[in-house]
């Protein structure tokens, strides 16, 4: 269910944490924001090994996390309540299931919660806050499964995001984070011959990360760097992440016309607390 936490009570809109007045519009494409978006496999887990801590360190401008598996009934005051951040939740009508969370610093201009009906509203895998002059989509992408039973529906959603995220870059820049649930080439993955018809680097899954990038929206990591042995995701299994055996299926993209405002991209390996790690953008 969506909702909705106001971190610093009787805040202004046009106010910062601390009575800081917030940039005017003039100053905008001129101060770099960061963005942050991790998959933590449970949120209340991953809130008993320090997450609450990580984000105050880190301290970016947005900070997205997916697989909350929560309830809104379920959630800590701490978590709800993070110092100088408002909170925005979505969560899948199954417990313990799917669902994503934007913990950002400025109150967005509105909050949209799921695709407008379209794809999986009842899962809890997108939320999208609106700001002056940019759309940060955060999304939890399915999981194709194993045999790839759930891969048509998988293939549905990714198109319902494309649509959605082509329809609002019509209007401003727009950022979509979040767990892809795909390797897009050979070089996001330790073994790709042997994956190459399992969930997550099934063709049909690179396919589409094909149209997408295709259509003109940008992997900011790619755009800085073209190395390999980068990765977002490691099995917990197999002492994979000491052997960095691992996926890079977590991404922050940008519309096409937004090229010039990334201005660094960066995967941040040594956060630990999830089989995941944070990935981050720099944006103008």
């Amino acid at each position: 269910m969506p909702q909705k936490s106001a971190t610093v009570a009787g805040e202004e809109k046009n106010r910062e944490p601390g009575g800081k007045k917030s940039p005017k519009i003039a100053t905008r494409h001129t101060l770099v924001k960061t963005f942050i978006s991790w998959n933590v496999n449970g949120i209340r887990a991953i809130e008993q090994k320090g997450f609450v801590d990580i984000v105050k360190t880190l301290s970016p401008d947005i900070f997205a996390v997916q697989e909350t598996r929560v309830q809104p009934d379920q959630l800590s005051e701490a978590l709800l309540n993070i110092d100088g951040y408002h909170s925005y939740w979505h969560s899948a009508v199954r417990k313990g299931y799917s669902g994503v969370a934007v913990y950002t610093k400025s109150t967005p201009l509105k909050v949209i919660y799921g695709l407008y009906g379209e794809g999986a509203d009842d899962e809890g895998r997108v939320i999208t806050l609106e700001y002056d002059d940019f759309y940060f989509i955060n999304a939890y992408f399915p999981n194709a499964q194993h045999g790839l039973t759930r891969i048509d529906y998988k293939i549905a959603f990714n198109s319902a995001l494309h649509r959605f995220a082509a329809e609002r870059a019509k209007e401003k820049s727009t950022v979509i984070c979040g767990d892809f649930n795909v390797a897009h080439k050979a070089i996001d993955l330790t073994n790709p011959k042997e994956n190459e018809k399992n969930p997550g680097y099934s063709p049909q899954e690179r396919a589409w990360m094909d149209d997408f990038i295709g259509a003109g929206f940008i992997d900011s990591f790619r755009k800085f760097n073209s190395e390999p042995d980068n990765y977002t995701w490691w099995s917990y299994r197999f002492n994979a992440r000491a052997k960095n055996i691992g996926w890079r299926i977590d991404y922050f993209c940008v519309d096409p016309n937004s090229d010039e405002r990334v201005v660094g991209a960066s995967i941040l390996k040594d956060i630990m607390g999830s089989d995941h790690c944070p990935v981050q953008l720099d944006f103008k």
